[in-house]
């Protein structure tokens, strides 16, 4: 259960701050962007040959090829482990239909206009669910083709669907880690909400209204 976790800054000399996400979140969400980078950089090495620098990362394209799967793995478990953590916060709403017709507005500058959204807004959630669906596929898919262990259950046409399915996946979901970093650097103070764990009431009343009040941040 979420909590308000409030400094008064007339008795410490303190800011006052409401927690965002417990230590558990934090770690878990570090781990699995931990785990991102590897993936991705050790399945870029193989995607293209330009991308083959990459493998000096990883110990040389032999080591590469053996790690790339058990980070792609990992990285799903620790996804899996994320997502029962937040997933009720990510459920569509029709007010989160509305934020997203008036998306323009936002990209204007103009957040005022917007709709009061709960802990996440509609861009959020769909980066969210984004992230879910491609990993699945990834998963999925990186089975249907992983040398020498699961390949060979697998006919080969299968197995060629399976990969260019896996590289799409892939690319989709680095273009949505792109955005979710982008949205992070562009609204200021979220990126201390997932090293610190808090925000200030001024950005949680400013970004997230409804979890502002829900929190107790408006009677």
């Amino acid at each position: 259960m979420e909590h308000t976790t409030i400094v008064h800054g007339d008795e410490r000399g303190i800011e006052p701050t409401i927690e965002r996400y417990p230590d558990r979140t934090r770690i878990n969400h570090w781990l699995v962007a931990l785990l991102f980078i590897c993936a991705a950089l050790s399945g870029l090495a193989f995607f293209h040959p330009a991308f083959f620098f990459f493998t000096a990362l990883f110990g040389g394209g032999p080591w590469t090829r053996i790690l790339h799967p058990f980070f792609g793995v990992l990285m799903v478990l620790g996804f899996v482990f994320l997502f029962f953590q937040v997933w009720r916060d990510n459920f569509w709403t029709e007010r989160d239909t509305a934020w997203t017709r008036r998306a323009p507005e936002l990209l204007k500058g103009h957040e005022d206009n917007m709709p009061d959204v709960g802990k996440y807004n509609a861009g959020q959630k769909i980066v969210f669910w984004v992230f879910g669906l491609c990993l699945v596929l990834l998963l999925i898919t990186g089975f249907m083709f992983w040398q020498p262990w699961f390949a060979d259950f697998f006919p080969i046409l299968l197995r060629r669907i399976a990969v260019v399915v896996h590289a799409l996946a892939a690319v989709v979901l680095i273009i949505s880690v792109i955005i979710h970093i982008y949205a992070a650097i562009w609204v200021k103070g979220s990126i201390r909400a997932m090293t610190r764990g808090t925000v200030s009431p001024a950005w949680a009343r400013q970004h997230h209204r409804l979890w502002y009040r829900d929190m107790g941040g408006e009677k």
